[in-house]
């Protein structure tokens, strides 16, 4: 029992090297690794690394694409604008421009905001002509200007972010990126995938819709109301159930069903309704007592009709129940299960607030060949380090017992790392590759400094000397790791690309030698040196 007690540094460091062989070879260990293959939103996988371990790989290491383009958008700032008049006012400038009121936004003035702004995004509206409408309703902007407002660049990388990783393209990062003379572009890369996946996605905006047409305007004219938003939704699925075909199912929120309900209601659908020659493009030629609309895009999926049971389910309250509203996909659709899955894809990650200007793609693609060259390049240059650190210590020491338990510990420093990099889904690029031959590098230099502090001191008759030593030894070690901590930390949080990865690849290393390898190899040197004597 003592002898445990004295060796729990070695007890430790063996059972973290099992923890790490579990994170690296255990199926569906890794958080985000779902039991079908799958991913979660804990963290995702990429499909490169799930051969045989669990290692994710960045686009370096594996291929894939990386796209940088601008958000398509024009902005008039200076534009004093409340809250409750922002809804009225774009569809106001809307009308003025002759554009979709999805493509215009309003930024009132606020907290963050002293100012108001309008943002116009699309390709198909000039400066002058924004300037022009904004004037016509009574609003003089102090700027107008090419770009979008810091606030729409958030939620641009917030909702790509979703969309890629609902999409399953797991592994993607998303940034803006600032270039001379303030314009912003937006940052995309995704390891092992390609391009044409990759602009396929973001070239839909993924605007859904869910409208109810009636006659409620003047003379019995139609009208066109959007009845159901995205916020009012608690879960979205897309099935192909006999009977019904593809459709997608949302589940309205509870706190949302009944202000639903009497929508519909007030839109005259409280005992059904028939949906006759619906027209999108001149809703006055439609036909009929209403229809329920739902677009994509600005295309029509479907125009339907109201079931009598279903709308006295609005009226009745009972809706709000079991609040499920169907959305159904034609069977005349070129791909049902396609526009399914893809109307489910936009309902979870939402719509994108601009579009991006892919024409002016500065992006670039890795061929997996070629990656996988890296991949294997890398692991050769590791291997070489390794034994060339193996000689140089051999040569000082001459003593295999010593140089044995040097190499090993540092080789276990390595594979805790990779272990922790599993675990936690982290891709692994060049950069971070020469993190490790680094980490390697600084874990056999301190080894030696307590080797030679022991071993070089004259001979160790007792525990107490040894000890001794050790501190002395393990206070360099220490002054030393908190020196290369400080100096990779500002690396790790200042936008600097691959270096961030070096920089915490190398933190995480050392801190790991610090903490577990070094007072391990302490341990196994006072065996060692103790039962020599």
């Amino acid at each position: 029992m003592s002898a445990l007690r004295e060796n729990w540094r070695i007890v430790a460091l063996v059972l973290l090297l099992v923890v790490s062989a579990t994170a690296l070879f255990v199926p569906g260990v890794p958080p985000g690794t779902s039991a079908d293959g799958g991913t979660t939103a804990g963290g995702p996988q990429t499909e490169s690394a799930s051969q045989l371990t669990n290692l994710n790989y960045g686009i370096q290491l594996s291929g894939g694409t990386r796209l940088r383009a601008p958000i398509v958008g024009i902005t008039a700032e200076g534009i004093n604008v409340t809250r409750s008049e922002a809804s009225q006012f774009e569809q106001t400038v809307a009308d003025e421009l002759g554009i979709d009121i999805i493509d215009v936004r309003v930024r009132p003035v606020s907290n963050d905001r002293q100012t108001g702004a309008v943002e116009v995004v699309t390709k198909n509206v000039t400066q002058q002509e924004l300037r022009a409408a904004l004037e016509a309703s009574g609003h003089q902007p102090e700027t107008v200007r090419d770009g979008v407002t810091r606030e729409t660049r958030q939620e641009m990388v917030e909702t790509i972010d979703e969309k890629l990783r609902t999409s399953a393209l797991s592994g993607a990062s998303v940034q803006i990126v600032n270039v001379p003379g303030g314009e912003h572009f937006v940052s995309i890369t995704a390891p092992d995938r390609d391009r044409e996946e990759l602009v396929d996605i973001l070239n839909e905006r993924g605007v859904v819709k869910i409208y109810a047409v009636y006659q409620g305007g003047e003379d019995d004219s139609y009208v066109r109301e959007e009845v159901l938003q995205r916020s009012q939704m608690d879960d979205v699925s897309a099935a192909d159930r006999e009977g019904v075909g593809w459709a997608v199912y949302i589940t309205v929120r509870r706190d949302a069903a009944d202000e639903f309900s009497q929508r519909m209601v007030d839109a005259g659908f409280g005992n059904g309704a028939r949906c006759e020659n619906y027209n999108h493009s001149d809703i006055q030629q439609t036909t009929g007592d209403g229809c329920l609309v739902h677009t994509l895009n600005g295309e029509v999926v479907t125009a339907r009709g109201v079931r009598t049971d279903l709308g006295e389910s609005f009226a009745n309250g009972e809706f709000a129940n079991d609040p499920v509203y169907v959305i159904p996909i034609s069977n005349e659709a070129q791909d049902p299960a396609e526009q399914a899955n893809e109307i489910e894809l936009n309902l979870k990650a939402g719509q994108l607030p601009a579009p991006l200007d892919l024409s002016e793609d500065s992006g670039a693609s890795l061929d997996p060949a070629l990656a996988e060259q890296f991949k294997q390049n890398s692991l050769l240059t590791g291997l070489l380090a390794v034994l060339a650190v193996s000689l140089v210590v051999y040569v000082r020491y001459k003593r295999v017992e010593v140089v044995v338990p040097m190499v090993v510990t540092a080789l276990s420093e390595v594979f805790i790392l990779l272990g922790f990099v599993a675990f936690v889904q982290y891709p692994l690029n060049l950069s971070h590759l020469a993190g490790f031959i680094a980490v390697i590098g600084t874990g056999v230099d301190d080894l030696i400094i307590i080797a030679d502090e022991i071993l070089q001191e004259g001979e160790v008759e007792t525990g107490r000397v040894f000890q001794s030593r050790f501190r002395k030894a393990f206070w360099v070690i220490g002054a030393a790791a908190a020196t290369t901590i400080m100096a990779m930390s500002p690396l790790m949080v200042l936008p600097l690309g691959d270096l961030s990865g070096f920089a915490i690849i190398t933190i995480v290393g050392v801190l790991i030698g610090v903490l577990v390898t070094r007072p391990a190899y302490g341990d196994i040197l006072r065996n060692l040196v103790l039962d020599e004597d």
